[in-house]
């Protein structure tokens, strides 16, 4: 009998397979947000305040890039786990084929688009002069091997989709060692500044592409897979209108949400390099924010999108109160270091005393962000495996653009609190989905299937 690594999540206990799929994922967006610490922490170190703000800007263009790969990835992974909820594995193949041919293409139009319009979008970022070269660096080096973050994304939604969290983990562990190897070599060895530190990232997301796309041919059969090297060319269009249908509101939930951190932080970037530098600091604090939330959203829109399309709506319910479980009890223990341990925190990327003076007020700030990243977890585990269209375009309207930048605008220039109501206003902006994600569960539209 062929052995599968496709997983039924419409049966068992609950908590179990929550904790089982999660935590893998859980590891992989801890080992991401350490090899891109890494970048900061080791041209921080070699660069000072201008390098540090460099890759915060840089990386800021950079993961705006990978907004339609993040939301039609995340389509794809809950459009797999519909069909597999529904007994439909025969049409894994042509999907698969379908949705990568699909982001491939697309992923090559933004690159070039990107690349011709690079040190316009650095200056409407507010670069500080001091760190714009190595702005320019890194964003540069990401924009070309952009194809290799995409590709990573899809190959990665796939197995999620699936109830495969383990093999991502390994891969992402590959690139997390092979990162931190080619930044010292790249950054400090050979001076490479944060153009160096742009290309260990890249290449470390191009092994894991390869290592997982490999484990995908050679695995087939037992990942249901029955895919034609015509279906990355000729695309299902039915298959594909349903990806772009779910993938649509999901991109620009994603894409609004950078474009409003992109917003904020070209204000941000205006009050001078210290404060820029923090910035990139503050960013990946709330990089961590979002491990578990990001974890735990992943597997359970899977589960969610399982459930759905079996009609196990009961079992949904009971999805979403281990999710917040888990999600709120992380969220109080990050929040507990951060306030015991700041200088440990902040003393990790940096000892400049202007740039420590910044973090002291940050610090309640950063805790209003643990906690919306746990509370929206929950809704967004709903939200997206359901699959309805409307409710992901209205969050990412809302929380994207209205309440992220309104209630920056409203902080940081009407009441005149500068970087401090900027960050204020995008912490608050983080609860928008969970108040959206209760009135759709209460509203019950969650158990008529959307795409």
């Amino acid at each position: 009998m062929q052995r599968t690594h496709i997983r039924d999540f419409t049966t068992g206990s609950i908590p179990r397979q929550l904790i089982e799929f999660s935590w893998p994922l859980f590891l992989s967006n801890l080992l991401q947000v350490v090899y891109n610490m890494v970048d900061m922490i080791i041209v921080g170190r070699a660069l000072g305040k201008a390098g540090i703000s460099a890759v915060s800007v840089g990386g800021d263009v950079s993961h705006f890039l990978t907004f339609i790969a993040m939301g039609f990835a995340s389509a794809g992974q809950v459009l797999i786990a519909r069909y597999i909820g529904a007994g439909q594995q025969d049409k894994l193949g042509r999907f698969v084929g379908t949705m990568s041919g699909f982001l491939m293409a697309v992923a090559a139009v933004i690159s070039a688009a990107a690349l011709s319009c690079q040190e316009v979008i650095l200056r409407l970022m507010n670069t500080p002069a001091e760190a714009f070269a190595g702005a320019a660096a890194y964003a540069m080096i990401c924009m070309v091997g952009l194809v290799f973050i995409y590709g990573y994304n899809i190959v990665s939604a796939i197995l999620r989709g699936m109830g495969d969290s383990r093999h991502p983990f390994i891969f992402i562990s590959i690139a997390a060692v092979l990162n931190l190897v080619l930044d010292v070599v790249f950054v400090l060895f050979m001076g490479m500044g944060p153009g160096g530190a742009a290309l260990a990232t890249v290449i470390s997301q191009a092994v894991s592409f390869v290592a997982c796309t490999v484990l995908l041919v050679r695995r087939r059969e037992a990942f249901g897979l029955n895919t034609q090297l015509a279906d990355f060319i000729r695309w299902d269009r039915d298959m594909l209108m349903a990806l772009v249908k779910l993938g649509t509101p999901m991109a620009i939930k994603s894409a609004s949400i950078q474009i409003s951190k992109l917003f904020v932080n070209s204000f941000i970037n205006s009050y001078g390099v210290a404060v820029s530098a923090f910035a990139g600091i503050a960013n990946k604090l709330a990089s961590i924010s979002n491990l578990v939330s990001n974890a735990l959203n992943t597997a359970g829109s899977t589960m969610v999108g399982q459930n759905i399309a079996a009609g196990q709506y009961a079992r949904v319910k009971k999805v979403m109160l281990s999710i917040a479980a888990i999600a709120l009890t992380m969220a109080a223990l990050i929040s507990l270091v951060i306030i015991l341990f700041p200088e440990m925190v902040f003393g990790v990327f940096t000892d400049d005393p202007a740039i420590m003076e910044i973090a002291y007020p940050y610090i309640p700030i950063a805790v209003m962000l643990f906690f919306g990243a746990a509370m929206r977890s929950i809704m967004n585990a709903l939200i997206n495996g359901s699959g309805h269209t409307k409710v992901n375009f209205a969050t990412a309207i809302l929380d994207g653009i209205v309440m992220r930048i309104g209630l920056a605008l409203l902080f940081g220039l009407a009441l005149n609190m500068k970087h401090y109501g900027f960050w204020l206003g995008d912490a608050l902006a983080g609860f928008t989905p969970f108040f959206i994600g209760l009135v759709f569960y209460k509203s019950g539209r969650w158990k008529r299937e959307g795409v």
